[in-house]
């Protein structure tokens, strides 16, 4: 007599949802970024991506009990449910993790005194004294620099460095003198395609200039430390083109001795 050995249906259903759960959570992501749907509708969808994994791993690990009980058929198709629904909640842990490291601020910037101005309709408000200890703790690199090169040499370079990380541009102000300032901004593209505004403000003084930074998120209450990163990797990279330049720079000639013999 031949046994008949089923399959588990807690496995079957594991399978199902941890594979309707990574393309859920996946493909919204490149809509996200292209544009395609809001940040808002985005949100949704992630959350729902979030409630199927987690449905498909209950399943799968009450598949694995079951069938180590029954001894049914479904092992692998119970640890594909356990895989997808892994992939899919993975980077929320990675969220979650940076949610915890970082102040709950959504706005960031090297002057609190006198932010850089922006220029999208993003509502924001002044940073609190508990705010700003936070942040200035969370991103000790991310300062107001102080440059002894002219304003629009700096300029330059900044606008290339903002070209070169493809930032969209958003509006430009060259500084016309050595006195006058100038400002750059553009809108950065996250991974999971939230955009944030970055505004850098280049100020021309009797010793060189001044660059401040602000970098905002254009929705939500969070960045998840996102701009301060930002800032500090722009104003490291900025640091570093204006090292080599003055260090490729030509020495002055020096003065001819006066009176040849």
């Amino acid at each position: 007599m031949r046994i008949l050995i089923r399959t588990s249906k807690w496995a079957i259903w594991a399978r199902r949802f941890g594979s309707l759960a990574l393309p859920l959570a996946v493909v919204p992501v490149f809509m996200h970024r292209e544009r395609l749907i809001t940040s808002d509708d985005f949100h949704i969808i992630e959350v729902i991506a979030i409630g199927v994994a987690a449905l498909a791993l209950f399943l799968a690990f009450g598949a694995f009990a079951r069938l180590w009980v029954t001894g049914d058929r479904g092992w692998g198709k119970a640890t594909m449910g356990l895989l997808f629904g892994l992939l899919c909640l993975g980077p929320l842990a990675f969220i979650v993790a940076l949610a915890l490291r970082y102040p709950p601020v959504s706005d960031i910037t090297t002057d609190f005194a006198r932010p850089p101005g922006l220029v999208s309709q993003v509502e924001t408000s002044p940073w609190t004294a508990p705010q700003r200890t936070a942040i200035e703790s969370a991103f000790p690199n991310a300062r107001t620099r102080t440059y002894p090169i002219e304003a629009p040499q700096i300029y330059a370079l900044a606008a290339q460095l903002v070209d070169a990380k493809g930032w969209e541009p958003r509006a430009r102000r060259e500084p016309q003198t050595t006195l006058a300032e100038g400002q750059v901004n553009a809108v950065a593209t996250t991974l999971l395609g939230w955009r944030d505004e970055v505004a850098i403000r280049i100020t021309g003084n009797a010793q060189g200039s001044v660059v401040a930074m602000r970098s905002t998120a254009l929705h939500g209450i969070h960045d998840l430390g996102e701009n301060g990163r930002r800032i500090e990797d722009f104003l490291a990279a900025l640091d570093n083109q204006i090292t080599l330049m003055m260090r490729d720079a030509p020495l002055a000639p020096a003065p001819e001795a006066a009176g040849g013999g």
